[in-house]
């Protein structure tokens, strides 16, 4: 028999005694009370753990309710973290595209590209994370430039580059700097006018050394330089000048 089942019992049995003692007229207030007074505390407890319960039932049921709501913030910000990275890889699949836009714009602005030919050539290298031109590199574009004033129709190739070290994205603005870096000593020094200068920042994309070792990165670090001229141009500029009377 149930615990409920049991006061259910006990409480008709204490209606069929009193029912007894009153139509029997022996009853009184004080026994009455004696026997009904342990039902009632009874039901009290009963009553208690019953709203005891209720609020572990209460209780579990935010303690769930919050858990999924982590779970679900959780799942949010993997999502949110997983978007970024995408957006990132975009962005450098971009640069990279836009840099060999940039290379492949020589042939498109340049008039009959083949018929110019190297004339000069130099390199310079930089050091981890650096784009300042120091006083070694300045002496080696000085004697590039010293071919520059006799001859009029010529270009300059100049192609930044960096090593392995970060990301792509950052690579490539960093050799761009390092190339802007080239073209200013030039321009300002030497009055190169704008329209000669080509410029591309490749990053990472061609090592000439071995990104596997300090000294293979250090010569990654460079920009090299260009002197491309049209020998037909000139020619023909030569052939005019004798021609005039």
């Amino acid at each position: 028999m149930t615990e409920i089942g049991k006061i259910s019992y006990r409480l008709a049995s204490a209606a069929g005694i009193v029912s007894l003692l009153l139509a029997s007229g022996c009853s009184s207030k004080k026994y009455v009370r004696s026997q009904t007074t342990p039902l009632i505390e009874k039901t009290n407890e009963l009553d208690d753990a019953t709203a005891e319960n209720n609020r572990q039932i209460h209780s579990v049921d935010e303690r769930a309710q919050q858990g999924i709501q982590n779970a679900q913030q959780s799942a949010s910000a993997a999502n949110s973290n997983a978007t970024a990275a995408s957006q990132a890889a975009a962005k450098a699949q971009s640069s990279a595209q836009e840099a060999v836009n940039r290379a492949d714009s020589l042939a498109s602005v340049v008039a009959n590209l083949d018929n110019y030919k190297q004339i000069g050539d130099a390199s310079v290298t930089f050091g981890f994370d650096k784009s300042v031109l120091t006083r070694k590199d300045k002496e080696q574009l000085d004697q590039l430039a010293s071919q520059l004033s006799s001859d009029k129709n010529y270009i300059l190739e100049i192609t930044g580059g960096t090593d392995s070290t970060g990301s792509a994205e950052y690579n490539y603005a960093l050799s761009q700097r390092r190339a802007e870096a080239v073209v200013q000593y030039l321009a300002s020094k030497y009055n190169v006018p704008p329209h000669k200068f080509y410029l591309i920042g490749i990053g990472e994309d061609q090592e000439v050394a071995s990104n596997r070792t300090a000294a293979g990165r250090a010569k990654n670090r460079r920009v090299r330089v260009q002197v491309l001229s049209n020998a037909a141009a000139g020619a023909a500029n030569t052939v005019s000048t004798l021609r005039e009377p």
